[in-house]
């Protein structure tokens, strides 16, 4: 993670998730969610903010455990929703956080260098368990990089860098979007893992 966004969520995470949660319902998301995930299977939320997916996941019947970069939003996510189960793992590495059978990625690879995405990005489908789901989108940046009013990184960056890192996987939505609940551009990507090779 970008050290100035990391410093930036930590020092103002309240005030992010008050944002967060007073936006309206992402429910394109949760649309793909519903149609890609692996019924039953249990699932990571890798930058998962202030738990807003991973308690909406819970309800609907996803075993999940969320994860992010920020102690500070960590600690309004454990504060809002106890009964969910949330630590502490940063992009590119993800230390000893297991596989699952669904991993979400919503709006977070632009947080960090353009040097660690491609990694990022091979991590992320690491953690996929084979035939299982990775859901990976990132607000688009035209142009050169950005920072916003509070120093946090908007990266720019071909999506070519991303979708080199998933040829393996086979892709099952590719597209570019206004989200719902933000209101920004999204290019959000779902693929499949290949499965395990059954040998007579």
């Amino acid at each position: 993670m970008d050290p100035q966004t990391l410093a930036a969520y930590d020092q103002d995470a309240a005030a992010f998730a008050k944002d967060w949660l007073g936006q309206p319902a992402p429910v394109d998301l949760q649309e793909v969610v519903e149609r890609f995930f692996v019924r039953g299977g249990n699932s990571a939320d890798i930058g998962c903010g202030c738990g807003r997916e991973v308690a909406w996941l819970h309800t609907h019947g996803f075993s999940t455990v969320g994860f992010d970069a920020s102690e500070g939003l960590l600690n309004e996510a454990r504060r809002r929703y106890p009964s969910c189960k949330f630590a502490r793992a940063e992009l590119p590495d993800l230390r000893g956080i297991g596989t699952f059978d669904n991993v979400l990625c919503e709006t977070v690879i632009m947080h960090l260098d353009r040097k660690e995405i491609a990694a990022s990005v091979r991590r992320l489908l690491d953690i996929v368990k084979p035939s299982g789901i990775l859901y990976l989108s990132w607000r688009v940046t035209e142009g050169a990089d950005q920072r916003d009013a509070q120093g946090r990184l908007y990266a720019a960056f071909d999506p070519a860098v991303v979708q080199a890192e998933l040829k393996a996987a086979t892709v099952l939505l590719d597209e570019e979007i206004v989200s719902a609940s933000s209101g920004k551009k999204i290019h959000r990507l779902v693929v499949k893992k290949p499965g395990l090779e059954i040998r007579e």
